[in-house]
């Protein structure tokens, strides 16, 4: 990967090191309304009694919403690039931590590389709730199109 890409080019508009953060307080209503949307009414995340019979003791969000909460943090970094750009995937994410109703996570979005010839860039994500634990993270690619 080369960090430095030629003058003028789509790429210049996002820089290594930048960071973006993005949070979000998860409501039960959030938790539902994802489990509709994407069918995943699984009962970790929609019956109470279950889940006070496992080590988490009552119901914890979609990993899945997760990764969209780190979508929202890429935006704000796209938003404001006059070229396209596209999320071109989410690589080695892990869901570390539970995420529990009425918890609020904070994402933070790092560039941490570029690829000039693929048009890439690479950003470290992570997600931590109020107390600063780690509940999740992964590499996403923005590709330039």
């Amino acid at each position: 990967m080369s960090d430095v890409p030629p003058a003028g080019t789509a790429m210049d508009e996002v820089e290594v090191g930048e960071v973006v953060t993005f949070a979000k307080t998860v409501g039960e209503s959030d938790v539902y309304l994802f489990a509709g949307l994407t069918g995943d009414l699984y009962q970790n995340h929609t019956n109470e009694e279950y889940m006070k019979g496992t080590r988490y003791g009552r119901r914890i969000a979609h990993g899945a919403l997760l990764v969209g909460y780190m979508s929202a943090a890429s935006t704000k970094v796209t938003e404001r690039c006059t070229h396209p750009v596209v999320s071109y995937g989410y690589d080695r994410i892990r869901f570390v931590g539970p995420v529990f109703f009425g918890d609020t996570v904070t994402v933070e979005y790092r560039i941490t590389g570029k690829d000039v010839a693929q048009q890439k860039v690479f950003a470290q994500v992570s997600c931590t709730n109020q107390r600063g634990e780690t509940v999740a993270v992964a590499t996403h690619i923005l590709k330039f199109v």
